[in-house]
């Protein structure tokens, strides 16, 4: 008979997971007849039955962490998880139990459980089922804290094998697929989503502490407005029109604002339908907010304050991003579009001609469609010569008015807008806006996008006339920002891809 040593102490029959040497569809094989002759004999593995759980394994482990080595405790405790591994000793067994706390040592032994359920135990459980335990936790011989199993019940059947103990899942494609593999294998999957989680909460803490309503608006809209972008598109059967995914929020939530509600933000999908990388999903979460009587400026702060307070909440202000060394201590560095470009080329979009700026493009071998101005020309050598290069949290303001149809013009120079987008690590990450309020300029800007996608540029906005009418109402100056999880989630988990920071990416079907 085995004592109550731990499992790395002795040599006999091992079986962890993944570690038998057959087809995946064999053992499945296997196990279905296994799970068939468990039936016939009487018994449910997947039973509709309550098991009591007073103690996850963390706080077992942090409960009895004094236990000395083979000292015990007289405590029943009952618990529940999966078996990640089985290494069974005569009449003795020890099995790795985890939950979504982490794992401990389970100890199964026929003088303790009787031969009858050790028999049971032996014939019907495998690596990879659920079971509930009852038993009293001790430390083994080496130090292993454990639980000495009293009583069991096996509360569901795993018919597949679980991946191999030491190397896990690693396949990206396998782990993306089947997401619910990624997370049994991979402990530290479940924690970025764990902190996916704590980063969104802190996002509405943030929020709501500056007195911000959380509030739903369409996913499904007649109108795909917001944003330049391609959207999916879909039809309803029933009003016989064609319909879009929307991609943004923003003018539904400013329509909000124009209803009264004086500072509102939505967490929630968009839907794209471009090109896929490592930054980009068709499919993806988004951060809008909109504070009456605010300006651009006031979105800088609020972003400030949002990225800091998540920054504080996973426990470092200094990040380190795939070996690159990010400070979001603030204030972040804030400087006009014009500004940087000019640091980067030495070339002042502000105070060159239209035909100066199409004769540096071509020197310069940036693609600027023919007969662009210089406010056109400037934004594709900022993406060209300076985006990647914003490694630090930089606010860039300035924007051409060309380029930002929903943004109030600045004040001393009409051909830029108030606007700003937040660059780290080369990344976008927040788009904010003083948001346009005149009627008359929105109705014209609409107008000039609408020409444009009669042009062929699919991205232009869409003409919406209910939105202008909004704005005929009076909507009081307003900031408006949107910020993108998916990537936030991404920077403060060292996380490569932005497959990783979502649960159930978009994939191609095999």
């Amino acid at each position: 008979m085995a004592d109550e040593r731990d499992a790395g102490e002795t040599g006999e029959n091992i079986e962890c997971s993944g570690q038998i040497e057959m087809p995946e569809e064999e053992i499945f094989r296997q196990r279905k007849e296994k799970l068939e002759k468990l039936r016939s004999e009487g018994y449910d593995p997947y039973a509709n039955d309550h098991w009591d759980c007073d103690a996850s394994l963390r706080d077992v482990r942090e409960r009895y962490d004094s236990l000395e080595a083979e000292e015990s405790s007289d405590d029943e405790l009952s618990t529940a998880g999966r078996l990640m591994a089985l290494r069974r000793h005569g009449k003795a067994a020890f099995a790795n139990l985890a939950d979504d706390t982490g794992g401990l040592q389970l100890y199964f032994q026929q003088n303790e459980l009787g031969e009858e359920r050790y028999a049971f135990f032996k014939k019907w459980v495998d690596t990879g089922d659920i079971v509930g335990v009852k038993g009293n936790p001790f430390r083994t011989r080496r130090g292993e804290l454990s639980i000495k199993v009293k009583e069991f019940s096996l509360l569901s059947k795993s018919l597949r094998t679980l991946p191999e103990k030491w190397h896990g899942l690693k396949d990206t494609e396998v782990r993306y697929r089947r997401r619910y593999v990624d997370l049994i294998a991979n402990p530290e999957v479940r924690d970025v989503f764990r902190k996916r989680a704590l980063i969104v909460s802190t996002f509405r803490r943030v929020l709501e502490d500056n007195g911000t309503l959380d509030v739903q608006t369409p996913i499904l809209s007649t109108i795909a407005g917001g944003a330049n972008a391609r959207p999916f598109i879909t039809h309803h059967n029933t009003l016989g029109i064609d319909m879009y995914l929307r991609i943004a929020t923003e003018l539904h939530l400013k329509r909000l604002i124009v209803g009264m509600f004086r500072r509102v933000y939505e967490i929630g999908p968009n839907f794209r339908n471009e090109g896929m990388d490592p930054r980009h999903n068709p499919e993806f979460t988004c951060m809008e907010v909109y504070w009456a009587y605010a300006s651009y400026r006031d979105m800088m702060d609020l972003a400030e304050e949002i990225l800091v307070a998540c920054a504080d909440a996973l426990g470092d202000r200094r990040i380190n991003y795939q070996d690159v060394e990010i400070d979001l201590t603030p204030p972040f560095r804030r400087a006009t579009m014009a500004e940087l470009v000019r640091e980067e080329t030495g070339i002042d979009f502000i105070n060159i001609t239209d035909e100066q700026a199409r004769k540096l493009a071509r020197e310069r071998e940036v693609d600027a469609p023919r007969g662009s101005g210089r406010y056109e020309i400037l934004p594709l050598f900022f993406e060209r010569f300076v985006e990647q290069k914003l490694i630090q949290p930089t606010f860039v303001f300035g924007h051409p008015t060309v380029i930002s149809p929903l943004a109030k013009r600045n004040g001393e120079n009409p051909d830029v807008t108030d606007r700003f987008e937040l660059f780290i690590n080369g990344w976008e990450f927040a788009n904010a806006f003083s948001e346009l309020n005149d009627p008359i300029d929105q109705r014209e800007r609409f107008t000039d996008q609408a020409r444009r996608k009669e042009e062929g540029d699919e991205e232009s906005h869409p003409f919406d006339e209910d939105f202008v009418n909004a704005l005929e109402y009076g909507m009081p100056p307003t900031g408006g920002m949107g910020i993108g999880v998916d990537r936030t989630v991404m920077l403060l988990t060292n996380s490569k891809s932005i497959r990783d920071v979502i649960l159930f990416p978009t994939m191609r079907p095999l």
